[in-house]
């Protein structure tokens, strides 16, 4: 498992961009933990490029960044990544729209029967509610499920800033997934 994506083991140098920690559980409709969930995330680069062939998007590619990650929960459910804050970058189907900063996140485990998909946004940024992905959930508690909350209290001082995200499998408050959204 590789839940720090600052560090690359295929180069020397340190990625460009915010340091940060995305940390948080896998949580049932009861809110109790879910462990062994594999969860894995892909996102943007600090300049908001994909490290992908198709990426076309102007921002240089970081060498030093993959820009993909994965880990288990442990028995309280909890998940953590060592990142850099994703960068905004165009939607190209539009003619000027962006894509607020996110990150990408899969979810795989035993207690349900397919990969759940979903997108991790950053507290206070303006482009959520203008994100044409966004803007298909027609749920606004759903969309504010998909906000992870600053938290101070995780931070690495002089090194990260650290924000938590929650997911829930199922029920109620459950996290809107991109590949189930009848069960949300």
């Amino acid at each position: 498992m590789d839940n720090d994506l600052i560090r690359n083991y295929a180069k020397t140098g340190d990625p460009i961009g915010e340091r940060i920690i995305v940390h948080g559980r896998v949580l049932d409709e009861n809110a109790r933990p879910v462990p062994n969930t594999l969860v894995e995330i892909w996102q943007a680069n600090a300049g908001g490029r994909y490290r992908h062939r198709k990426d076309t998007y102007l921002a240089p590619i970081d060498p030093n960044f993959g820009g993909c990650g994965r880990t288990l929960t442990d028995e309280q459910g909890c998940y953590v990544f060592r990142t850099v804050k994703p960068g905004a970058y165009p939607w190209r189907n539009w003619v000027n729209n962006w894509r607020p900063a996110h990150i990408h996140f899969s979810v795989f485990g035993s207690a349900f029967a397919q990969r759940l998909i979903t997108q991790m946004y950053f507290e206070g940024d303006p482009l959520i509610a203008n994100c044409p992905i966004v803007r298909t959930i027609p749920d606004p508690r759903a969309i504010d499920q998909l906000v992870a909350a600053l938290d101070l209290n995780a931070t690495i001082p002089l090194d990260s800033i650290a924000y938590k995200f929650d997911i829930v499998l199922r029920g109620q408050r459950s996290t809107y997934f991109e590949n189930r959204p009848e069960g949300n």
